[in-house]
């Protein structure tokens, strides 16, 4: 990975934590107090505030002040790093600190890129305790009205669908959205999507959009080639396709050979606009949030977070 670092020092830390007790269908509710042991083993005090009902973490984030704090950790999945960066951005003191993410979730899709092995939170105490920060890119849209931020990813359509019926089951873990898939194959259409990739205009008969910011969706291996530090977004088209070439195509997302197919096609982009001939809903980081029309915008190494040094293994 390329990017900035700002390589720390095993120095005492203070560090505001955003605890989601249901992250991971509730197994994560039993960790707080082994969390918060491992900080004190590196020496870092920690101040944990526990969310309690969905979307709590961006407002506590927004809302609490952060004078005195290091850093600010998410503790939970993909979901709960998109509140915590939600409520930073969104802070009338415009006060960024940078933020650590500790996976314990369904879905840990964006510390996959550190590395970092989904549900490892020690090893991630591990990162956070070198205090070594990355700057990376930051996704901005504005649906429905008002403007949010993402981390990982922005779909619509069939992997919007996938993620509705997942949610349903995140208790089974990431094979749920595989599980969703096969469902959503059942009810499988296209629609008409017209979308701006700085100035390259495309129109088509459409089942997906996936604007990348990382390379994994889920355990998805959605866009090989994206790097969260670039300054642009990966951009995966799934063209009109009937169920059983979808079907017999699927394996292939999990080794990111689906981009050599002749129904998908790939662009990169800072500056995206996509509209929809019906509403389609949008899927940042997971979450089920607003719906096309939608403007999109990469913000180029807009966040500092606690990652491993350029020469970790």
């Amino acid at each position: 990975m390329s990017g900035t670092i700002k390589k720390g020092k095993h120095t005492p830390m203070n560090l505001l934590l955003i605890f989601n007790p249901r992250a991971g269908s509730g197994r994560a509710g039993k960790l707080l107090s082994p969390v918060t042991q491992a900080f004190q083993h590196h020496n870092i005090s920690i101040v944990p505030l526990v969310t309690e009902f969905p979307h709590h973490a961006a407002e506590l984030v927004q809302a609490h002040d952060l004078k005195g704090f290091d850093g600010i950790v998410a503790a939970g999945g993909d979901g709960t790093l998109f509140d915590v960066v939600n409520g930073l951005f969104k802070r009338n003191d415009q006060k960024m600190l940078p933020v650590g993410i500790l996976p314990m979730g369904t879905g840990n899709a964006f510390v996959r890129d550190f590395p970092l092995e989904e549900h490892n939170w020690q090893k991630a105490i591990d990162i956070i305790a070198a205090n070594n920060h990355r700057k990376v890119d930051v996704g901005k849209f504005f649906a429905g009205g008002k403007t949010d931020y993402f981390m990982n990813i922005i779909g619509l359509g069939f992997v919007s669908d996938v993620v509705d019926t997942a949610m349903k089951m995140k208790w089974m873990g990431n094979i749920a959205y595989t599980i969703g898939v096969f469902y959503q194959m059942a009810f499988l259409k296209s629609h008409t999507v017209h979308i701006d990739l700085d100035g390259i205009v495309v129109e088509r008969e459409n089942i997906f959009v996936e604007i990348s910011n990382t390379r994994y969706t889920s355990n998805f291996y959605m866009a090989p080639k994206a790097k969260f530090d670039d300054g642009k977004f990966d951009v995966t088209l799934l063209g009109a396709v009937n169920r059983r070439k979808l079907l017999k195509a699927f394996p292939t997302i999990f080794t990111g050979e689906h981009v050599n197919l002749e129904f998908v096609e790939t662009y990169q982009a800072k500056q995206i606009h996509i509209s929809t001939d019906v509403p389609k809903i949008l899927t940042p980081d997971g979450e089920l949030w607003e719906s096309t029309p939608v403007q999109i915008s990469c913000l180029h190494q807009a966040l500092e977070i606690f990652g491993p040094a350029l020469d970790a293994k």
